[in-house]
């Protein structure tokens, strides 16, 4: 039991809970078995690993311990606040759990109108049904319920990639390195490849308060900070590419709230609670030419509005329509679900008492709903929310103008340099982007591996 509970033992190395000499001597003992398997894989994790009995459901806690910056990352007006996973697993240990493919229209625009052929192969294809096989739509069995997934579940049945991809790594003899943090890539000249560098490892630090650095030779680096953290190590590393840093995308979200008593409505059981949410209302049908807006229910603690930290972003009117226009049709879902009372997350407690009143009233009600500023802002009404999906800042492009990778993944300044995370998505998608990012990891982890055992037929 205790095997299954911590399905990546075999290949974890937990630096905070054991000393320098011993960290030492198990990185030797699993070099023997990496080298036994031909490719050798190491992961460097800033994070943690937990299992289904580490995880508290409650929010304070799990925020600290899950997520980027203890979950208090904001935009520089306090409007969003960014929420993003840190530990091993990453994204996917706290998804909300609707996982999605890739819409048509987004895969027409990607390979299409952006020239990266990746998306529209039947590679990719293949990799989005082999992803969404393994994790399945709701990212859990089908009758699971412990409501604190987005906490880490403490069940077990979630299917984030610590007990899927990660699982499938450690059997294969990978190393796992936790509390240990990325700080620079290894970079020496390459005159002779049209990639004027060449990537040859990574330095990093371990947690465990040895002043002493970590430093991992490669072949291959795939760097998977995600969209706020890969741009950091690959600028700070001394890559000059203009697109690095630039053209992050996120799926900002406007929330509103219903009061439901106990009483009937015209729905049968109970319209407010239920399983992990996977259905969602598109408010628009997806195609290029039309707005996504995707209404679902959020996952959110009671302290979640607690903290500010300066970042900058911005939307576009077009944004802020969007917004308007999604979050008054959830207001009207809250209403037809029955709720006695409704309202926005307006500083000023905008509300609407709903008994007796009629549908005009319910359309003068909508017409004072906005999308508000920031808390910074000084405006009379402000808002504060937060967004899950973080995309863009190394964005794949076809040519090195377009983006900081190529199609296939690798830097355009420095070979054998590798990005598979979020940071590599061209634009937003408007769904959420796990199966996405699991497929594109997937295409490019075959590409690599593909390579490698070139490499190793020459050599």
């Amino acid at each position: 039991m205790e095997n299954k509970e911590r399905a990546l033992d075999e290949g974890i190395i937990e630096t905070a809970k054991v000393d320098e000499m011993t960290i030492k001597q198990r990185l030797i003992n699993k070099a023997a078995n990496l080298a036994k398997s031909g490719l050798r894989v190491v992961v460097l994790e800033k994070g943690n690993y937990f299992v289904a009995r580490d995880y508290s459901a409650l929010e304070g806690p799990s925020m600290f311990e899950l997520f980027e910056a203890h979950n208090l990352l904001m935009t520089h007006d306090g409007r969003f606040r960014f929420m993003a996973g840190s530990a091993v697993g990453g994204g996917s240990v706290v998804n909300w759990s609707a996982s999605l493919k890739t819409p048509d229209a987004i895969i027409e625009e990607w390979s299409v109108q952006r020239g990266i052929s990746i998306f529209s192969s039947e590679k990719y294809k293949a990799a989005m049904d082999r992803v969404s096989k393994r994790i399945v739509p709701r990212n859990s069995s089908d009758e699971h319920y412990c409501g604190s997934c987005s906490f880490g579940c403490p069940t077990g049945e979630k299917r984030g990639t610590d007990s899927t991809w990660l699982v499938d790594a450690v059997n294969n003899n990978a190393v796992i390195l936790t509390q240990c943090n990325a700080e620079k890539l290894i970079l020496a000249d390459n005159n002779a490849h049209k990639r004027r560098i060449r990537c040859l490892g990574v330095t990093a630090s371990l947690s465990n308060q040895t002043r002493k650095k970590l430093q991992i030779n490669a072949k291959v680096t795939v760097v998977a900070c995600g969209s706020l953290k890969t741009p950091s190590l690959l600028a700070s590393s001394g890559l000059k590419n203009p697109n690095i840093g630039r053209g992050l995308h996120i799926h900002p979200i406007l929330m509103a709230w219903g009061y439901f008593p106990d009483k009937n409505s015209d729905f049968e059981g109970v319209a407010h609670e239920g399983e992990i949410v996977t259905s969602l209302h598109y408010v628009n049908e997806m195609d290029s030419t039309t707005p996504n807006i995707t209404l679902e229910t959020p996952a959110i603690g009671p302290g979640t509005y607690a903290a500010l930290i300066p970042w900058v972003s911005g939307l576009t009117k077009a944004d802020e329509e969007n917004l308007i226009t999604g979050l008054k049709q959830a207001v009207r879902i809250l209403v037809a679900a029955g709720a006695a009372e409704v309202g926005t997350y307006r500083s000023d407690g905008q509300r609407l008492k709903c008994d007796g009143k009629k549908k005009e009233d319910l359309e003068a009600f909508l017409q004072t709903v906005e999308a508000p500023p920031g808390f910074v802002s000084m405006s009379k009404y402000w808002t504060h929310s937060f967004t899950a999906h973080q995309m863009g800042c190394c964005r794949m492009g076809a040519t090195e103008k377009d983006g900081a990778i190529d199609g296939y993944g690798e830097s355009w300044e420095a070979k054998d340099l590798y990005v598979c995370d979020a940071s590599v998505l061209p634009t937003a998608l408007g769904v959420n982007p796990m199966i996405t990012i699991q497929s594109t990891a997937y295409c490019i982890s075959n590409k690599i591996a593909e390579l490698m055992e070139k490499k190793m037929k020459k050599d």
